[in-house]
C-alpha cells in the first residue's frame, strides 16, 4: 500500500505555486493517500477479454474543407474605423515582448 507523505504534498504545493499550512499539507496528504487507495482497487478488477474504450459515445470529427473568403468591401472601407493603421493593416500595441 502507497502512501502519500507530507513531503511530497509539499513538492507538489510547490509546482502548483500553492502557499499551504501544515494542518492543510497533512490533511492533503492523507485525502490523497485515500484516493490514491480507492484507486488501487481497479487493479484488482479482471478486464481480460475487454476492449480497450476511448470514446463511448461514438462521437466523430467533422472537419470541413477551408475556404477563401471572398468579401465584397474594399480593404479602405474596412480599415475606415480602425484607430491607427498602417499600409493595409490595423496596427495594434505590442502583445509579446
Amino acid at each position: 500500500m502507497r502512501k502519500i507523505t507530507k513531503e511530497q504534498v509539499e513538492d507538489l504545493a510547490k509546482l502548483a505555486r500553492l502557499g499551504l499550512t501544515d494542518a492543510e499539507k497533512t490533511s492533503l496528504a492523507r485525502e490523497m493517500t485515500v484516493i490514491l487507495e480507492y484507486s488501487m482497487l481497479l487493479d484488482e478488477v479482471d478486464t481480460k477479454g475487454v476492449q480497450p474504450t476511448s470514446q463511448t459515445t461514438e462521437l466523430k470529427n467533422i472537419f470541413r474543407k477551408d475556404c477563401k473568403v471572398i468579401s465584397d468591401i474594399d480593404i479602405n472601407e474596412k480599415l475606415q474605423n480602425a484607430p491607427v493603421k498602417e499600409k493595409s493593416f490595423i496596427k495594434v500595441k505590442k502583445v509579446l515582448e
